[in-house]
């Protein structure tokens, strides 16, 4: 799993003119799945992101993790993080993973996150055309690979 954490003051994803989802501060995660992906990627990430430490505290040192803060996460599918741009200009996303693979594992992602988190997350709407709208804070953004752990 591919996953681009964005520290956000609000974020929201509108699908057809409608708000589907919106947060407050928190984080932005694009999530992106390959058909390699396992529970244990899910379990890695859901802990690494509600553990992550960039969040201010008191002395404006980024010290404290979104469980700190009380923040909110929404969470959105992207398969084109599994974009491949070696040959051409066009990108090639053979590496993203099948409808039949990947919606299960989003859809046991946010869950997981959500109990990690302690609320619900806000999600997209997998293969929806979504137009998300956020104001990055900071900027802070971070990207991780469940493959790359080490």
């Amino acid at each position: 799993m591919r996953a681009v954490i964005q520290r956000v003051s609000h974020a929201s994803v509108t699908i057809d003119g409608k708000v589907k989802s919106k947060i407050g501060n928190g984080f932005l995660v694009l999530v992106g799945c390959e058909n390699a992906d396992t529970d244990e990627d899910i379990t890695w990430l859901s802990k690494k992101i509600t553990g992550l430490r960039v969040f201010d505290d008191e002395n404006g040192v980024m010290n404290k993790s979104i469980m700190d803060i009380g923040g909110d996460i929404l969470v959105v599918s992207q398969f084109t993080l599994w974009a491949s741009y070696k040959k051409g200009n066009r990108p090639s996303y053979l590496r993203a993973g099948s409808h039949e693979i990947t919606v299960p594992l989003y859809e046991k992602f946010c869950k997981e996150l959500s109990n990690n988190l302690g609320k619900e997350v806000g999600t997209g709407e997998f293969g929806a055309d979504m137009k998300v709208e956020l104001l990055n804070d900071g900027p802070v953004t971070i990207c991780m690979d469940t493959k790359n752990k080490e």
